[in-house]
């Protein structure tokens, strides 16, 4: 069996021990064409949670938490919108703490990891302070990142790879 990007296994005839997914410890990472995933994080984040704390704690949690340029997308929203947003950005650094392997420890601080978009394009995940020590020790490149959220659920998928 071989493992195929997208997490897909499909029979082949590899001897064992040759690349197949026996072979692709976590420790590791899993690779193909030259990529190894080196860490994975998943969260999901109650929408009526963060809409909660944003009305009980206002900017001392927005601020605490988010980054200016997060703050500007999120409030850039309309009210139920933006907590959405908000949901789906605490998701994302979660499940970023969980891909480097920290959690919320180690030094590393909310706004260590920030969900950035560039001009109609997707969102990417930048780790700053000691969550990018953490990035760069796991020999991590880039960070790819998934979101999806409704009006009551923020879901994220973060996965960082060497290249």
């Amino acid at each position: 069996m071989s493992t195929h990007p997208h997490g897909v296994c499909y029979q082949t005839n590899e001897p064992i021990g040759t690349g197949g997914v026996a072979s692709c410890g976590v420790s590791r990472g899993v690779s193909w064409d030259g990529m190894r995933i080196v860490g994975l994080g998943l969260d999901a984040t109650e929408v009526p949670r963060i809409a909660a704390m944003l009305e009980e704690y206002g900017d001392r949690f927005r601020h605490r938490v988010y980054t200016a340029g997060e703050i500007a997308y999120c409030d850039a929203k309309e009210k139920r919108g933006a907590a959405a947003s908000y949901a789906a950005r605490f998701a994302a650094k979660e499940a970023g703490m969980k891909a480097i392997g920290t959690g919320k420890s180690a030094g590393v601080l909310w706004r260590d990891i920030e969900v950035v978009r560039g001009r109609g394009g997707p969102p990417q995940l930048e780790f700053h302070g000691a969550a990018r020590r953490h990035f760069d020790r796991l020999g991590a490149t880039k960070a790819l990142i998934t979101i999806t959220h409704t009006a009551q659920l923020a879901i994220v998928h973060v996965m960082l790879v060497a290249e």
